[in-house]
């Protein structure tokens, strides 16, 4: 009867590959039951499908419980036929690793540990932060991994209501705060304009040289990354005429 289970199990999986939010409903992610963020990663993962990825979750799932959470990673693991998953979490959660997925214990917001992860992985071709949510966390996280991920990478951004809430560091009043994620991340759009910039001498930004585009969802962000070296028609060295 097991080997039926599971001979069943396998078939569902692979009549689901191609459709994202079947398999996020079959592992149980809520990323599938209680958000709708699938349908907007089938749309951006989609030509990473059959390619040798390296992907970095942040969040694992069921807190402090050892044994439970990681849906989304075994998720991942069966739709990147290729990829190989790693997730890093503030619990040990070494006990729902398995072939094809690392876990690492250590906080999003401790850089050495970043650093350390990131050497062990190698380059990474996409980051998901599902971490604390924490609006100091995520803007910290991204201003540090994200030089690390590989050009044409993917970087998300998942739960961006809490940008709005005051325990998670957020603000419903002034929709222009610097310190949370929403508006960290509008600021971002401008740098995708900086060659029409009209101020000469202006230095571009990291961000404003290698992000290429934002998407932005409700509660939901990905940012792609490439040399963002396109010319102005117009504006020469950030001066007119």
């Amino acid at each position: 009867m097991q080997f039926i289970l599971k001979f069943i199990n396998k078939l569902l999986k692979l009549w689901y590959t191609f459709n994202l939010n079947k398999l996020g409903l079959m592992f149980g992610t809520d990323k599938a039951d209680g958000h709708f963020y699938l349908q907007h990663y089938q749309k951006h993962f989609r030509p990473y499908k059959f390619k040798n990825i390296k992907l970095l979750e942040i969040g694992v799932g069921g807190y402090e419980h050892h044994d439970y959470g990681g849906h989304s990673l075994r998720m991942w693991k069966s739709y990147f036929w290729h990829g190989k998953i790693h997730a890093l979490d503030i619990y040990d959660k070494s006990a729902l690793q398995e072939n094809r997925i690392k876990i690492f214990k250590g906080s999003q917001v401790d850089l050495k540990f970043l650093d350390k992860t990131i050497t062990e992985i190698g380059d990474l071709d996409i980051i998901i932060d599902d971490g604390s949510h924490i609006n100091e966390h995520v803007i910290t996280t991204f201003k540090h991994l994200f030089p690390k991920l590989k050009s044409g990478g993917i970087y998300v951004i998942e739960d961006t209501q809490t940008s709005y809430w005051k325990d998670k560091g957020g603000d419903s009043d002034n929709m222009n705060n610097p310190e949370t994620m929403m508006s960290f991340f509008k600021s971002l759009t401008d740098g995708l304009n900086h060659k029409e910039y009209v101020k000469p001498g202006y230095e571009p930004t990291y961000f404003d040289e290698n992000i290429i585009a934002i998407h932005f969802y409700h509660n939901l962000i990905f940012i792609y990354k490439g040399q963002n070296d396109e010319p102005s028609n117009l504006i020469v060295n950030n001066q007119r005429g």
